[in-house]
């Protein structure tokens, strides 16, 4: 594949140069001469236009995926959304930029010692993991890695690698060191479904069940279940003895099925984007979250007894126990969060004075492996070891100790690892240069040595284009102001209605250049992804027929969810490419490749979208460009140069014809409020935004495309500008 990969670049590079933007301009006719805004009567109900742009939009994707939700058999069902997702992906409203992962790294963490399901949080629970004084060299991760593989689900694994390490000398340690970049904004998992909270505070809890190493789902806080003849009842049966105790590891409460209810009741409450998972999953979870149902005793969460928790479904629903793993299940002490002002329904108000509850670590009770003992903002957060922790026994990291990194120094991270600061770190295109360059006292350098391409995860980056722009600043800290003027910025909202433009700008983006920027040149490719959902993340376990553009088409029980998203968008005439048969030594991949750069594509688009354009009068030229604006951190020297790459691309892709403004915040935090901390579709300060993304919180690609509904369900439609 690498050989036709390559052919494709070098025939690409031989095609004529289209000049200019593709087409010659018509004068404007008389009615054509001024913009007229189709939403102009809705501009002062954001909710009204966000349904009227969506309809518009996203129509097409929204009635495909209705279709796919409807069917009750799960492979049917799971062709169907890969259908919907290649609507989507036609839809131009983002484009796939790359996994988490795909680049070298250097870590003492021993590889496959803690889980590493693609979806939930659980593996980010590093409690179990087994840690090195010295790096893992990569010859022994290699070893490690393909024994894991076949030790896999029969519980012999770690016992295993701990011999393995042993007799290959290595020395384990009982701490574990790792950088940062944002803090937790809040300490309620319940309240929050940013990654960057929950990537803290799952240390402090446990769920019902966890996946452990091997990726074997394991009870936890519930000893066993049941679940009925109907599929719609789950009943859990608590351990007993769990202790709820505070940030000083002194006992409150004993853990009681209630908990858990009290949990989904002010996760429902607090509304903090975990909500759409429960909403047509719980009985009356829509009623209580949308106030239709204000009794929460009607939804289907309830304590039988003590130590008995009852889940009733809306229907049967093969992957919610995968589900469990993740935040919006977490337990919460009822008894702590009422003394700390907490309430419940109508009365919850965090704003009200003496609500204290998810302030700070100090503010929480906590029944997981860890207590923070320190967190201070944008320096140290360090989690110990909880003594009251029911299986503590279980846990050989005594310590876990998170340190910031502004991104200011790209071989910081690096330096720190050598020096035994961090106990691992990503490489750099600067930092993997040194590290080629820098010997070990065996005489080899320090890549050849431990260097590895750490896998990419489930956890897909994306731009989105903003149609619906309001914010030409930040929200929250009024920094990354837009410099375009008024008429730039009507011209920019015409050009984003319009779907050949929003494709023009994906086909013209070179993703490995800009990738590259990052990772270094010979991984540009490494952690690209060309669909939302991973190509593998499910494979159909029947053969199904389903409709594609209304001819019958059967795809065989073994195909994977990429190769059916790859025959839609080929029925549908599309050049891009999501799925390479021939990736992952033949297995197949959504990965590793760059399916969408096409110069000869996005000028094609280009060109119909100018004609569109002049008919509703705006005249789009090299001398009269669409000018938009790309926020990026301009005190991180890779983030500026991806940004540069992203500009350098698609202004010679559409000849000039489109203008990218580089909007610099002045540190990481501010890019990040541009873009990612933002509540609503109103706070979307960018035309282009490329620093979101979306890890599954569950094994389902509705985990994926539930986030693009509309109506607030869909978590990340916000990134469109909407609602």
């Amino acid at each position: 594949m690498k050989g036709k990969r390559w052919l494709c670049m070098i025939l690409a590079l031989c095609l004529p140069v289209l000049s200019g933007c593709g087409t010659q301009q018509q004068e404007p006719t008389a009615h054509q001469s001024a913009y007229e805004d189709p939403y102009a009567a809705l501009r002062t109900d954001h909710e009204a236009v966000s349904e009227a742009i969506y309809a518009d939009v996203l129509g097409e994707f929204y009635s495909q995926y209705q279709i796919a939700l409807e069917e009750e058999q799960e492979s049917r069902r799971y062709a169907q959304m890969a259908i919907a997702e290649a609507k989507l992906l036609q839809s131009g409203v983002m484009l796939p930029l790359g996994a988490s992962g795909g680049n070298y790294s250097i870590s003492r963490l021993v590889p496959n010692t803690v889980a590493s399901v693609l979806w939930g949080n659980d593996a980010d629970r590093y409690y179990c993991g087994l840690v090195t004084t010295q790096p893992v060299t990569a010859k022994d991760r290699s070893i490690l890695r393909a024994r894991w593989a076949e030790l896999k689900g029969t519980g012999t694994w770690r016992a295993w690698a701990e011999q393995y390490l042993g007799q290959q000398g290595y020395t384990l340690k009982n701490s574990y060191t790792m950088s940062y970049t944002s803090d937790p904004e809040t300490w309620d998992v319940l309240a929050s479904s940013n990654a960057v909270d929950a990537d803290a505070i799952v240390n402090t809890y446990d769920g019902l069940y966890a996946y452990d190493s091997e990726n074997v789902l394991q009870p936890a806080l519930a000893e066993r279940h049941t679940v009925s003849e109907d599929g719609l009842t789950y009943t859990f049966y608590l351990r007993k003895g769990v202790q709820w105790v505070d940030s000083q590891g002194r006992e409150i409460a004993e853990l009681k099925a209630d908990d858990f209810v009290a949990g989904m009741q002010h996760m429902m409450d607090a509304q903090g984007g975990m909500e759409y998972l429960v909403q047509d999953l719980i009985v009356n979870a829509k009623g209580y979250i949308s106030g239709t149902i204000t009794d929460f005793s009607q939804v289907g969460v309830r304590a039988v007894d003590e130590y008995t928790l009852e889940y009733t479904l809306e229907k049967p629903t093969s992957y919610f126990m995968t589900m469990l793993g993740y935040g919006v299940f977490a337990p919460m002490c009822r008894q702590y969060y009422v003394a700390r002002g907490g309430a419940f329904g109508n009365s919850f108000d965090p704003s009200a004075e003496g609500y204290s509850y998810g302030k700070s670590p100090d503010s929480i009770a906590y029944c997981g492996p860890y207590l923070v003992s320190n967190a201070t903002r944008e320096n140290t957060i360090v989690f110990r070891v909880n003594p009251a922790y029911w299986n503590k026994e279980q846990v050989t990291l005594q310590t876990i100790t998170w340190l910031f990194n502004n991104g200011q120094d790209v071989t910081k991270p690096y330096n720190d690892m050598k020096a035994g600061v961090l106990d691992g770190c990503g490489l750099t295109a600067a930092s993997l240069e040194t590290a080629r360059r820098e010997k070990t006292a065996n005489g080899q350098s320090w890549f050849d040595q431990y260097g590895y391409i750490a896998a990419p995860t489930a956890t897909t980056f994306l731009a989105f284009y903003n149609l619906n722009r309001t914010a030409f600043a930040n929200a929250s800290d009024g920094s990354v102001v837009s410099q375009k003027n008024e008429a730039e910025r009507v011209r920019s909202a015409a050009a984003m209605h319009n779907v050949h433009f929003r494709r023009a700008l994906s086909l013209g983006l070179d993703r490995g250049a800009y990738n590259a920027q990052v990772v270094g040149e010979e991984l540009r490719y490494a952690s690209l992804r060309n669909s939302f959902t991973p190509g593998k993340f499910i494979e159909l376990t029947e053969e199904v027929e389903v409709l594609i553009n209304g001819a019958p088409v059967t795809f065989p029980a073994g195909t994977f969810y990429g190769q059916i998203v790859q025959a839609q968008l080929q029925a549908d005439g599309s050049t891009v490419q999501v799925w390479d048969p021939e990736g992952d030594d033949g297995l197949g991949s959504s990965d590793g490749f760059d399916g969408w750069y096409n110069p000869r594509a996005a000028a094609e688009e280009l060109r119909k979208a100018i004609e569109e354009l002049a008919a509703v009068g705006v005249e789009v030229s090299a001398q009269n460009p669409i000018y938009l604006d790309l926020p990026y951190a301009g005190s991180v020297e890779h983030y500026t140069n991806r940004a540069n790459a992203y500009k350098k691309s698609v202004e010679t892709a559409l000849s000039g014809c489109v203008v990218i403004n580089l909007a610099a915040g002045a540190d990481l935090r501010q890019w990040q409020n541009a873009g990612y901390f933002i509540n609503n579709g109103t706070q979307a300060n960018y035309d282009v935004c490329d620093i979101a993304g979306w890890g599954p919180d569950y094994g389902d690609p509705a985990s994926y495309l539930n986030t693009l509904l509309p109506d607030y369900a869909g978590y990340m439609t916000k990134n469109l500008g909407l609602w």
